[in-house]
């Protein structure tokens, strides 16, 4: 089981960041969108992604990209 977690440091902070601005580039999307999707419609930015920020961040961008849509999905903020 995953729980919330805030963002504890610079390095998670860029990692958001990266996620968002990625996943904006690979869906097309505006970043804003879907860090709207990531912390407002879902919470999966503070229940997933800075949570699982220590496994995460050692994968490749693909990986990270794919992972996290597939959480969209399956959270029901992504078609």
């Amino acid at each position: 089981m995953i729980f919330e977690s805030p963002i504890k440091d610079p390095n998670q902070l860029e990692f958001v960041v990266f996620c968002i601005e990625n996943i904006a580039v690979f869906l097309g999307m505006d970043a804003e969108k879907i860090y709207e999707a990531l912390a407002e419609k879902s919470n999966i930015l503070n229940s997933y992604i800075v949570p699982c920020y220590e496994i995460l961040h050692t994968q490749s961008k693909e990986y990270i990209v794919n992972d996290i849509i597939e959480v969209m999905k399956e959270k029901g903020v992504l078609e």
